[in-house]
């Protein structure tokens, strides 16, 4: 069982930066892929961006541009930085990881970005 847990979201103005840090219970290069993904009310859940065990990453194009995601191995560690922020990236963003068809969840980090 993967345990991962998200800490970053707030609140922030809009134009503003924050930085989601997803901490895995288990060596992140175990899982064939990390990413991020965001649910705002309303809205169906959306991936954001991910990267698998290769170091390929793939952006939504909503984030491309905007967003960085990138991983510290030795920290356990998946980070999304976030930049130019509108209120339309208001969402609970959760942490995702899979090990074949075995798929883990953060419990979720709000994001609140305010005009």
């Amino acid at each position: 069982q993967v345990q991962l847990v998200e800490s970053g979201g707030g609140v922030v103005q809009s134009g503003g930066s924050l930085r989601l840090s997803c901490v895995s219970s288990e060596n992140i290069f175990f899982l064939n892929t990390m990413g991020w993904y965001r649910k705002a009310p309303g809205k169906e859940r959306e991936l954001v961006a991910e990267i698998n065990v290769g170091g390929k990453i793939t952006y939504a194009d909503s984030a491309q541009g905007r967003f960085i995601i990138s991983r510290d191995g030795a920290k356990k560690t998946l980070y999304l930085e976030m930049n130019s922020l509108n209120p339309e990236d208001t969402a609970v963003y959760y942490c995702h990881g899979n090990i074949l068809s075995r798929h883990y969840w953060g419990q979720g980090t709000q994001v609140t970005v305010s005009s």
